[in-house]
């Protein structure tokens, strides 16, 4: 096969859901709705942690980075998922597709690693209460966070750089609503062995990997809530820590049916219903899940939308 052939796609094109067609007015106001509100609520938490010393505390300083990430992985997504509802369809160039795979990616591993140190955070909180605030300096925070964002950018750099060594010389349609990894590897004519087996030993781990260390911490959290005399402290710690249990179930729950479980195990709407649950609503799920929970952003909400009045 010739050079000009194996170089002979230049745009991917995105059928989106092509089932929803008939409503796509509805589609189309719900899910800018959602946008909207998943923007508005996670660029709100990181003000509020950013400007409000009531917060300066590890778990708020993790839950601003967490709404970080969520906002580049909504933001990365849902704009072109508007446009392909709105058209019926979308293209995009192959760079472009390479590089919404990326940074969805960066976002995804990060998210994972993040909500792994929240898990870990809760862990020290409630099981090592007395040498939580030796334990979880600032020095270990900021490390911890940096350690996410660096690994998370590396995996997924490593899986864009083999990727972009692929040719791809047809079809050039991906029945989905954003370049996933799986859906594009099966339009290259090149051998995918290599970032299969990337995705293996980096990805899938970065994924399985923090879903044990978050069960496993909250196994132990669960013991020692358990042996709380009082029911009252009991409902206390379980109230800490439920707002990010809710969030992991979702976000693991749907990562793990949709990248774990073969492929076989689900149709293509199946699969797009799943990638709507991590990529849409569970960065929407965050802010709405800790803001309504958690007693100390509500109080810094309601001082911050006073000063506004003024």
């Amino acid at each position: 096969m010739d050079r000009e052939k194996l170089t002979l796609v230049k745009e991917i094109h995105l059928l989106g859901f092509q089932a929803l067609q008939s409503f796509k007015i509805m589609y189309f106001l719900l899910f800018l709705t959602l946008y909207i509100v998943t923007l508005t609520g996670n660029i709100m938490i990181v003000i509020l942690v950013s400007a409000s010393p009531k917060l300066n505390h590890p778990m708020f300083f993790f839950l601003g980075h967490l709404s970080i990430s969520d906002i580049i992985l909504t933001t990365n997504i849902v704009p072109n998922m508007l446009c392909i509802i709105q058209r019926g369809h979308s293209s995009m160039s192959l760079p472009s597709c390479i590089v919404q795979l990326q940074f969805f990616g960066i976002s995804l591993g990060t998210e994972c690693l993040l909500l792994t140190v929240m898990s870990y955070d809760r862990y020290l909180a409630i099981c090592s209460p007395l040498h939580y605030n030796t334990i979880m300096d600032t020095r270990l925070r900021l490390s911890l966070v940096v350690s996410c964002w660096v690994l998370g950018f590396i995996i997924s750099f490593v899986t864009i750089i083999l990727v972009s060594q692929l040719n791809f010389c047809g079809p050039n349609i991906i029945d989905h609503f954003f370049c996933d990894l799986v859906p594009l590897l099966q339009l290259s004519c090149s051998d995918t062995s290599v970032v299969q087996i990337e995705n293996i030993v980096l990805a899938t781990p970065l994924t399985l990997f923090p879903a044990i260390i978050i069960t496993v911490t909250y196994i132990w959290i669960f013991i020692t809530i358990l042996k709380i005399p009082s029911t009252s402290g009991r409902q206390k710690m379980f109230s800490t820590c439920s707002s990010h249990l809710a969030v992991v179930s979702t976000f693991y729950g749907t990562l793990v049916t949709l990248y774990v479980i073969p492929a076989n195990g689900h149709s293509l709407n199946a699969n797009k219903v799943l990638s709507l649950i991590y990529t849409v609503l569970t960065p929407l799920f965050n802010p709405i899940i800790y803001s309504l929970r958690n007693k100390e952003i509500r109080v810094a909400l309601d001082r911050y939308v006073s000063l506004l009045k003024r």
